[in-house]
């Protein structure tokens, strides 16, 4: 008798709740680095190869196979190397969300991304470029003014802007490159030679992509040229030269090599973790 009632017992108490049932969880959905995706989608379509750009595989991969979903992209694309055929994907999911011109450029943009991910991958290490401000008279955005500041900082003097971001139909030997965000054209008036190179490697610690240009190079007279890495609004123009950087170039159509200083190239979310 009492055997029974004690199996009664415990039977009352499971019906109770008084036994914690595992309650059933939807597994997490993988992640995809928004700073890594941007990196390579500046660098991969500048390689001579379908080398992965290193950290951004698994992250690229997510949105490749994303894409796949929507049939924007051929299966046998989808690894990993974010290149002209991901970039063409990309941008016809952009359009397909409304988007058009240089917001359809194939460059992730946050809110494209975060909606490609719906249901399949979350976003990390999100990337915006900000408002358009105006400093030292020139346009940019937030991010790129940050980082001009930065480098002004670092260098204890202030710059000359003498074409700023956000100019389409500017100064034509440009060739759109300050049609979008992050560009900057830099006076170098009054500086020697030695001066303008710690201009170039102070830009370049702080996540700039930069370059002193001269007459030889092209149709423009003493300058420096600054993109700055990972703005998700840059016009094509600047993706490339900001992935020539990444590979060693010096971002002209020549694609001849670097002749700037050399330092450890980083993004400006990079440079300020550091």
């Amino acid at each position: 008798m009492g055997v029974r009632l004690v199996v009664g017992a415990s039977l009352l108490a499971l019906v109770a709740g008084a036994v914690a049932v595992p309650a059933f969880a939807a597994p997490a959905l993988p992640a995809a680095n928004m700073e890594a995706v941007i990196k390579a989608a500046q660098i991969d379509p500048r390689r001579p190869d379908t080398t992965p750009t290193t950290g951004a595989k698994a992250s690229v991969l997510l949105v490749e196979q994303a894409l796949d979903a929507k049939n924007l992209l051929a299966p046998t694309y989808v690894d990993g190397h974010f290149g002209t055929k991901t970039i063409d994907a990309y941008a016809a999911w952009q359009r397909s969300l409304g988007y058009t011109g240089l917001d359809a450029s194939g460059l992730p943009g946050r809110t494209s991304l975060q909606t490609l991910g719906e249901g399949r991958f979350t976003v990390t290490h999100l990337l915006t470029p900000g408002a358009h401000v105006t400093y030292h008279g020139a346009t940019m955005n937030t991010r790129t003014k940050a980082m001009l500041v930065e480098a002004e900082t670092l260098l204890g003097r202030q710059l000359g802007i003498t074409q700023g971001s956000y100019n389409p139909g500017g100064d034509p030997s440009s060739a759109g490159t300050h049609d979008g965000g992050g560009a900057l054209d830099i006076s170098v008036s009054g500086m020697s030679e030695a001066t303008q190179t710690t201009v170039v490697r102070r830009l370049r610690q702080v996540g700039f992509a930069a370059w002193r240009r001269t007459p030889s190079q092209g149709d423009w007279g003493f300058h420096i040229h600054a993109i700055a890495i990972s703005d998700t609004d840059q016009s094509p123009a600047a993706q490339h030269q900001a992935g020539d950087y990444y590979l060693g170039l010096n971002g002209l159509a020549n694609h001849g090599p670097d002749d700037g200083p050399q330092v450890t190239k980083v993004t400006w979310e990079e440079y300020q973790r550091a």
